[in-house]
């Protein structure tokens, strides 16, 4: 599945896009940079292929019957006896540049070859060898504990003709298996193959989320599993808390060799750690270096006796210091050398309290009676209900059917309103006079 897929849907994927610069999202996925570079005129095209197993496991072939294949092909290969599947992740080029890299004395002539593009009945088969490789682990877990083993099997691969199956295993010292390989050959009826592994080999083809978020680079990209000392650990500055400081393997961290060598040139800025500064009030030693700040802090041997604190120094100040003791000179004190540090205050106008959170809210309240008024609404019809609700009604006989209650005056109390329309904007007559008519035309 690659990341032209995720973006779709189908199937489901990260959906990153191919933001994530791989090309895809398989393991050790490889992105060919030389894709669209053309060879020169006359130029054979390089006959190399890289195929990628299941997890990490890769292995060069030769395409000997020069088959039109590309980057994420599955094809059938030379399997050891027999017949593998496996996909293609680099070619052309690339792949040179591939072999150089991790296979300096790699010889084509002697490279297994590949046979066909795989078909459908090909890829059936395969999947049903994947299919089996859980329940084989497990067996083959219960019969390694049964014979008393000291061995974890953390792994097995089937090939994809199922005639050949390989056991990845970590163990702590030499273990011997031989009736072990006889017990699994008699159970599954296949030929077997035990391999060794270690710690960081196995959670890479594994595979997991880091404490950064992320996931394994040792199963993703990291292939120079370099050993990793706590010196790196204290170049940093990181505290050695062993459950922070190891990974998925148990081992130190591969990431904390990425920015070594940063660190190891910065620190070639700062004088040593180990010299201790003499001084009349008493004998101060390094506590930490803060390669950021650049700053190196000492605290005296006598503590909280001698006016004791951490002791903030520029890297110049130390080595003035250090001259001085050298020369048989002892300042007064370290607290002399410490720069002052100029606090900015804030330009802008702290408010709080000032002034309330609600505000504006009568605004708000305003708004929405005058709305509810206008339209009426529930406070409207609330209003009027209470203003109404305490006037005694008349008393006195009620009319019968339907018969008018009273004549209503027409003219002072209660005036007829008209609605004034476009063809009706002449000025209103004043008092009781009549509106006059446009009868003479």
């Amino acid at each position: 599945m690659g990341c032209a897929s995720c973006g779709s849907g189908t199937p489901n994927g990260c959906k990153n896009n191919g933001a994530c610069g791989s090309g895809g999202c398989n393991k050790m996925e490889v992105f060919d940079w030389l894709a669209n570079i053309q060879l020169p005129a006359g130029q054979a095209p390089y006959d190399i292929l890289e195929v990628r197993f299941k997890n990490s496991r890769k292995a060069f072939y030769r395409n000997t019957k020069s088959l039109a294949v590309q980057a994420g092909d599955v094809v059938v290969v030379e399997g050891g006896p027999g017949l593998d599947v496996g996909v293609v992740s680099v070619t052309g080029e690339l792949a040179r540049i591939q072999v150089d890299k991790k296979e300096p004395g790699f010889k084509p002539v002697e490279a297994k070859k590949i046979k066909r593009i795989a078909d459908q009945e090909d890829i059936d088969r395969w999947i049903q060898a994947r299919s089996l490789e859980r329940e084989v682990m497990h067996k083959s877990r219960t019969l390694a504990v049964n014979l008393g083993l000291e061995m974890k099997i953390s792994d097995v691969e089937y090939q994809a003709d199922l005639t050949k199956a390989t056991f990845f295993y970590t163990a702590e010292g030499r273990v011997d298996f031989r009736q072990l390989i006889r017990d699994l050959a008699e159970e599954f009826k296949i030929r077997i193959e035990m391999r060794q592994i270690g710690s960081r080999q196995e959670a890479s083809r594994l595979g997991g989320i880091g404490s950064c978020g992320r996931e394994l680079c040792c199963s993703t990209w990291l292939t120079d599993f370099r050993s990793v000392s706590t010196s790196a650990a204290r170049y940093q500055q990181l505290s050695l808390n062993p459950q922070k400081l190891a990974g998925q393997c148990g081992k130190l961290k591969c990431c904390l060799n990425y920015e070594l060598d940063m660190y190891l040139d910065a620190m070639k800025a700062f004088p040593k750690g180990d010299l201790r500064l003499k001084t009349k009030k008493g004998t101060a030693s390094h506590i930490k270096t803060d390669v950021f700040k650049k700053q190196m802090w000492y605290a005296y041997d006598g503590g909280a006796a001698v006016g004791g604190g951490l002791i903030p120094l520029s890297p110049e100040r130390v080595r003035d210091i250090i001259r001085m003791n050298k020369a048989g000179e002892a300042p007064e004190d370290l607290k002399e050398f410490m720069e002052e540090v100029i606090v900015v205050e804030p330009d802008y106008t702290n408010v709080v309290g000032q002034d309330s959170l609600n505000r504006f809210e009568h605004l708000f309240k305003n708004k929405k009676k005058r709305k509810n008024k206008r339209s009426g609404g529930p406070q409207a019809s609330r209003e009027k209900t209470a203003n109404t609700g305490n006037v005694p009604k008349p008393a006195g006989p009620k009319p019968a059917g339907n018969a008018p209650q009273g004549n209503k005056p027409q003219g002072e109390g209660n005036p007829q309103k008209r609605r004034r329309g476009r063809n009706n904007r002449g000025r209103k007559p004043e008092g009781d006079s009549p509106k006059p008519t446009n009868d003479a035309k």
